[in-house]
């Protein structure tokens, strides 16, 4: 376990080429996994700032604070990084309806068809 790094700061953090780094978000007492988003410097700031997650959106080339229009809002907990520093894990409070834009608790309620499963079909969990 290399120590040195157990305490990297916003700069420390390793982004790619357009200075995003990917956020996945879990909520903090379940550690279900509720979403996965872009953060970069300035997002990741605010979030800690304000105590809300807030988020990049590639698409838009815009900022974004989850729930501000729907409701369902993340309180933050805590902010984790993998042992590459290239990736987030936000444990939140997840408040409102749930944190996917469908309306689901989480965005992970699909499953993928198995390879090489014969037979098998897709099947959407409702939560």
């Amino acid at each position: 376990m290399d120590r040195q790094h157990d305490s990297l700061g916003i700069p420390d953090l390793t982004y790619d080429d357009r200075g995003l780094i990917p956020a996945i978000v879990q909520q903090y007492d379940t550690l279900e996994v509720l979403m996965m988003a872009w953060m970069d410097r300035e997002s990741l700031a605010k979030t800690i700032e304000d105590g809300w997650t807030w988020f990049y959106s590639r698409s838009r080339q815009a900022y974004w604070k989850k729930g501000q229009t729907s409701g369902a809002v993340q309180l933050l907990r805590e902010i984790r990084y993998d042992c590459d520093a290239d990736t987030l894990l936000v444990l939140v409070d997840q408040q409102g309806s749930g944190a996917c834009h469908t309306g689901a608790c989480t965005c992970f309620y699909r499953t993928l068809h198995s390879v090489g499963a014969v037979g098998t079909t897709e099947e959407e969990v409702r939560v």
